[in-house]
This record gives C-alpha cells, structure tokens and sequence, in this order.
C-alpha cells in the first residue's frame, strides 16, 4: 500500500470515529435537542450539604453554656444574634481559639456539649503489642 491509501484509510477511520452517536432509541444528539419534541424533566430530589443550622433548642444550650462561662450576659433566646456571636468570639478568646464567633466542634467540647472526639483527626493506628513468634533453629 502506497502512503496515499494509507492516509486515505485514516482519514475515513477518523471521520467515521467524528460521527454523532446514535442513542438506542434512535435518536441522535441533534435530534434530542430540537425545540419540536417535549424533554420530560425527572424531578430530582437533591439532599443537602454541608451542617444543618442548629435548633432554638440547641442555641439555648450553647447559649446557657456561654452564660455560665461568664461570656454571655442576659438570658438565652434561642436565636443566634449578633450578642450570641460576641460572647462566642469571647469564649473563644479565652480558651485559646480562634475567635470566630462559629459554632464548631472544637468550641462545643470546650463548653462542654461536644464529644471527646468531634473536631478531631481519625485515630493513628497504634503499632501492635505483640512481639512475633520466636524462630526456632533446628
């Protein structure tokens, strides 16, 4: 085969390769998009990122929290507002964070009302106690 044939077969292989894909039901990508024919929309439900905000509840207790610490003067209400943030960025002040004014994990096990492990790594794995079983040369 001559230089020519073969660039003529690639040439063919790569526009062949170009072509639009047919779907199964037959339809090609520029058919699906004609503006006669209805696209169904499928109702996704999509679930939510990231933390949820905490409940009036929950905001008491931090509240509470604060208050007993002596940064939070007043009563809780149950909404996190600006005096909320202040005593929060105060807390955090005095115990060595960084004062933010957030909820996180970390402030929450200061205060008492987060798990020992919250805000934390996951745990390294510890190297095993038990020593290998001792050869013995015969």
């Amino acid at each position: 085969m001559t230089k020519r044939t073969w660039l003529i077969i690639l040439g063919a292989v790569l526009l062949v390769g170009a072509a639009p894909v047919v779907s199964t039901a037959g339809n090609t990508a520029a058919a699906q998009s004609s503006p006669n024919k209805k696209k169904s929309k499928k109702k996704v439900k999509r679930t939510p990122r990231g933390q949820k905000a905490p409940t009036a509840d929950r905001i008491r207790e931090i509240q509470d929290a604060l208050s007993r610490e002596g940064a939070l003067d007043g009563k809780p209400s149950g909404k996190w507002d600006a005096t909320s943030v202040e005593a929060m960025k105060k807390f955090q002040g005095n115990h060595g964070l960084s004062p933010t004014g957030k909820i996180d994990a970390v402030t929450l096990e200061k205060l008492g009302l987060g798990s020992d492990t919250a805000g934390k790594g996951a745990p390294i794995p510890s190297a095993s106690s038990a020593t290998p079983p001792a050869t013995s040369a015969h």
